[in-house]
């Protein structure tokens, strides 16, 4: 009989060491007061936005002659219904797309490219282009498309906008709700669009390495995955019955425990 009850509880064993453990869940092992001098060294600051293809971007121009610089901030021109050839005009400013050859179409300027800019690049650019037609003319730029999206084993997945411009991967996490219990925190990956060509990045919310990292600061488009761990891709299906099956040898074991002790 205590043969079987040997059995009984290394099967339980077995069971509940399935269970996923505290070291997979927990994040920054090894940050501590010591450990900050040496990431503050190392902090990377948030490298510039750059411009890229597929860009929504308002323009403003502004300078101290307001009727000079009405050229360049032209209003949202809209049809007062669908087939009519009635305009009106909306005090919101017309936004630029950039095309798939990098460019946008400016009022007076033409054809501009900026992809590959990034942003204090391309208010140079257009500062420079300006003074021909303005005195001291000063050029403010914002992502209207500034977003990242936050795929697989979170709370909240989906796509979210940043006003800021400025997001960390821990940011974007916490807008997602942060991760499940079935997440790999050590394996998250992050894609991304750079001029025209796609990169991958793997980062372990384990390590404090995170804060080392060039991707610790998101860029705007970038997907954030994070992947389910093996107890939630092989067991899904399966969990009524594994929290059935460990009920039931917790009872058994608890009672042969008592009727042996």
């Amino acid at each position: 009989m205590k043969k079987t009850l040997l059995i009984i509880l290394s099967i339980s064993s077995f069971v509940l060491s399935s269970c996923i453990s505290q070291k997979e869940i927990s994040y920054f092992k090894g940050v501590n007061s010591d450990s900050a001098a040496v990431i503050n060294k190392q902090f990377r600051t948030k490298p510039e936005t750059i411009i890229g293809n597929g860009d929504v971007l308002l323009i403003t121009v502004s300078a101290l002659d307001p009727t000079a610089v009405a050229p360049f901030n032209l209003p949202l021109v809209m049809y007062n219904s669908p087939g009519s050839d009635k305009l009106y005009t909306s005090p919101t400013l017309q936004t630029y797309v950039v095309d798939t050859e990098g460019k946008i179409n400016f009022p007076v300027l033409g054809t501009l490219k900026v992809s590959g800019l990034s942003k204090s690049e391309a208010i140079t650019m257009l500062n420079e282009k300006l003074l021909p037609y303005l005195k001291n003319p000063i050029v403010n730029i914002n992502f209207m498309n500034y977003e990242i999206t936050v795929l697989g084993e979170v709370n909240r997945p989906g796509k979210y906008s940043v006003s800021n411009e400025r997001i960390t991967i821990l940011e974007a996490l916490g807008l997602a709700g942060d991760l499940t219990i079935y997440g790999i925190r050590k394996n998250v990956l992050i894609y991304r669009e750079n001029n025209g060509k796609v990169e991958f990045e793997r980062i372990n919310l384990n390590s404090s390495d995170v804060f080392k990292s060039p991707y610790f600061y998101l860029q705007q488009n970038d997907i954030v995955y994070v992947e389910p761990n093996k107890v939630k891709t092989t067991s899904s299906q399966n969990i009524p019955l594994y929290l059935s099956t460990l009920s039931t040898l917790s009872a058994v074991t608890t009672t042969i425990f008592y009727l042996y002790k």
